[in-house]
């Protein structure tokens, strides 16, 4: 089991084909695992490095009171872990947060931003929608909380016509499940969330993608994101749920793969 040591925290992390670095950062999840559909076909040009979050899965299980921006820093010390100047940062909702925060304080260690399916700052909707998933969690456990979020993450009809590895999905999970308190405290941290103001100051190459049936991070927030950011890139998928980097990850990585290309610091 690849471990390394940032500071603090042991992070759980792989290490996949050659080339220059892209590094993909999972959502409130927070899982290596989540990239599966994109971590054989990036790793044909670039390194993909994968990791578990802080306080998820593999790596250790921090009882702290969790930041956005204490996450953030665990990506920089993981790229100075692992000797790593600069790379490609693919964020995945929580991960696009994460993603927003090293574009505004760390933009010399990066090539390019990829955004996808992330925010600006919690709405009402966001707050009602994250409330309820914290509720579910605090009251019914962490079960429900699993099998919930499947309804939230995924489109009702890659649902139906994937039901079973979804079930199997839920297990697994449940079996390395963190303790109820850092889920909420992780969920505590997403609403905090708010780099609104900083957005302008981005000079990253920045690609924002998002989905019009997500109903976890709506459309509007992908549009809000390209609004603010000078000179972002913008992809908009009509389906594929919160979770359209599976759903749709074939067309997921043909928009990605040739941004990071452009970027990419020539040999």
């Amino acid at each position: 089991m690849p471990r390394i040591a940032t500071g603090d925290c042991q992070l759980y992390y792989e290490r996949h084909g050659a080339g220059f670095p892209v590094i993909f950062v999972s959502g409130l999840g927070g899982q290596a695992a989540y990239w599966r559909d994109q971590v054989p076909v990036f790793a044909k040009r670039f390194e993909v490095i994968v990791f578990d979050h802080r306080g998820v899965g593999q790596s250790d299980h921090s009882r702290i009171s969790y930041t956005v921006d204490r996450l953030a820093s665990d990506v920089i010390a993981l790229m100075d872990a692992l000797g790593l100047e600069r790379a490609h940062i693919v964020g995945h909702s929580t991960g696009g947060a994460i993603a927003q925060i090293l574009a505004v304080e760390h933009a010399k260690r990066l090539a390019s931003v990829v955004i996808a399916a992330s925010w600006t700052k919690a709405d009402a909707y966001f707050r009602r929608l994250f409330a309820l998933r914290k509720e579910i969690l605090l009251r019914l456990g962490p079960a429900a909380y699993l099998q919930s979020a499947t309804l939230f993450l995924y489109p009702s009809w890659w649902v139906a016509k994937n039901n079973e590895p979804l079930r199997q999905a839920e297990a697994q999970n449940l079996a390395t499940f963190s303790a109820p308190e850092i889920v909420a405290s992780r969920i505590d941290a997403i609403l905090a969330f708010d780099r609104t103001a900083e957005l302008k100051r981005i000079r990253t190459p920045t690609l924002i993608i998002g989905c019009e049936d997500d109903i976890v991070t709506p459309s509007y927030f992908s549009e809000e994101l390209a609004r603010l950011i000078p000179g972002a890139e913008v992809k908009m998928f009509a389906r594929g749920g919160h979770c359209f980097t599976q759903v749709a990850a074939r067309d997921f990585n043909h928009a990605v793969l040739p941004f990071l290309a452009e970027h990419s610091p020539k040999s």
